[in-house]
């Protein structure tokens, strides 16, 4: 039955260090129309970077409308996992980091949900509680594949040994993507695996249903991992569907912890604090700031801080343009005065030059993000067959950001159905030779579909006429 007015969310997120980790690595935000938690991993290495940037790459589609809704959010989280590659890149030290990420998209009536690690999503819906998700961890696959029981898997010393993550060891990994049909009073919780490594699922339940405040939901939660040692970081996120009546959405913008700690910035402060980013970076947290939402964890000190983890400044203006895009241009030229007005005395006489100022910087940012995008590649459909192309897959307007570079002999149709739809969506690579070594493991792919030909008595008889191109292999190969 179709609803009389639009859903939204209300929405509420705590997070706490923990009682042994020195810093937090977990990273959560939550909005009208966004919740994601992100698990930072790699110790000192990166962790909390990989999950603020993850969470901060994330928080423009927290908006009512979406184009593409079925492809928007697994899209742009392969889109955060490529910036962690050109962080790790950019900053060798970082090497070993990820991240999980668990998220939902609230688009009309239906949740957009995507998940990559341990994190978990639980759903409290018709009286029914059950975890939503799938753990991608080596002890779930010996469960599933019926070589251990779940009573053992809780005491396995691989429990935490994780299958798939973001980071810098796969260019495009596998996401777990679903669609879930929601009505009003549903009830969500998005968490790190800090909670459910010492919480057992009973607990989370009554707490869950048996606190009517969404913040006290999450409040307990953290409260309650506290109690009973919590040797990792510990984030919740509780959301709830909800008619839109109108009515302003009660949530803090900054989180109040549960527990003072001395804050720990780890890398986000050793590779981050270049004077040319802190136009972009503080254009990111203005807008945040005047959006609904609650941000915790990693994600919340780096924008507090200025620490906000980017690669150059072209990724730091893509970011904040990516906040702005669905702005009008008035609504834009007004968050840009705000900002100066925060950063500089008010006097009359500057005011005329530091719009001037905000105007370059938007020009700038318009540029340079032009000019990036001349620098990225991906494989994707041209015509029925796979190519590789040099730019970005969107367009900007009646502006094309992307070019055919090479157009090869296979055929989409030769190739799954799964990889079929992710080369529709586009694959994006590292670079021309990262791009081309994709190529070939799909022509390897497509060349299992190649019928199989009977040698001839004469061993220099050429293949049938008939064979596809691509089935033909070099002689050199």
């Amino acid at each position: 039955m179709s609803q009389t007015k639009p859903l939204v969310l209300r929405f509420a997120a705590a997070s706490d260090v923990g009682k042994v980790r020195s810093n937090n690595q977990d990273s959560a935000y939550a909005g009208r129309y966004l919740a994601v938690v992100a698990d930072g991993m790699g110790g000192h290495v990166g962790g909390d970077v990989a999950s603020a940037s993850t969470v901060l790459d994330l928080v423009h589609l927290d908006q009512q409308t979406t184009e593409d809704p079925e492809t928007v959010l697994p899209d742009e989280i392969q889109t955060a996992n490529s910036i962690l590659n050109e962080l790790v890149s950019q900053n060798p030290k970082l090497s070993g980091m990820g991240t999980t990420v668990t998220a939902l998209l609230l688009t009309d009536d239906t949740f957009q949900y995507a998940h990559i690690g341990d994190s978990r999503a639980y759903r409290l819906r018709n009286g029914t509680f059950e975890q939503v998700s799938r753990d991608h961890t080596f002890v779930q696959r010996l469960v599933e594949e019926g070589r251990l029981s779940a009573a053992d898997a809780e005491h396995h010393p691989h429990k935490n040994v994780l299958l798939r993550v973001l980071g810098d060891s796969d260019a495009s990994p596998e996401l777990d993507i679903r669609q879930f049909p929601v009505a009003p009073g549903e009830r969500w919780l998005l968490c790190s695996d800090g909670l459910n490594a010492v919480v057992p699922d009973a607990i989370i339940e009554r707490i869950v249903r048996g606190t009517k405040d969404l913040q006290e939901t999450a409040d307990d939660l953290v409260r309650t991992t506290l109690e009973r040692g919590s040797p990792d970081n510990v984030t919740v996120v509780v959301v709830e569907v909800a008619e839109d009546d109108g009515s302003p959405v009660a949530a803090p913008v900054a989180p109040a912890p549960i527990e003072e700690s001395e804050p720990d910035t780890g890398m986000l402060e050793r590779i981050t604090g270049s004077e040319d980013l802190e136009a972009s970076a503080a254009i990111i947290r203005h807008e945040m700031n005047n959006r609904p939402h609650v941000l915790v964890g990693s994600a919340y000190l780096a924008t507090q801080t200025g620490h906000i983890p980017m690669v150059t400044t072209r990724s730091a203006q893509k970011r904040a343009a990516a906040l702005l895009m669905h702005k009008t241009p008035q609504q834009e030229a007004e968050v840009l005065e705000q900002h100066q007005e925060d950063l500089v005395p008010r006097r009359r006489w500057l005011m005329p030059a530091f719009l001037t100022l905000m105007s370059l910087i938007l020009v700038a940012v318009l540029w340079f993000g032009y000019l990036w995008t001349q620098t990225q590649y991906y494989v994707g459909n041209e015509n029925g067959r796979v190519a590789i192309f040099n730019g970005v897959s969107q367009d900007l307007g009646p502006v094309k950001l992307s070019e055919v570079a090479s157009v090869t002999d296979i055929p989409l149709d030769a190739l799954p159905a799964y990889t079929q739809q992710r080369l529709k969506n586009s694959l994006p690579a590292r670079d021309l030779a990262h791009a081309e070594a994709m190529v070939d493991e799909l022509l390897v792919t497509a060349r299992r579909t190649c019928p199989v030909v009977v040698p001839a008595e004469d061993e220099s008889a050429a293949a049938p006429a008939n064979l596809p191109a691509y089935c033909v292999e070099d002689v050199d190969e």
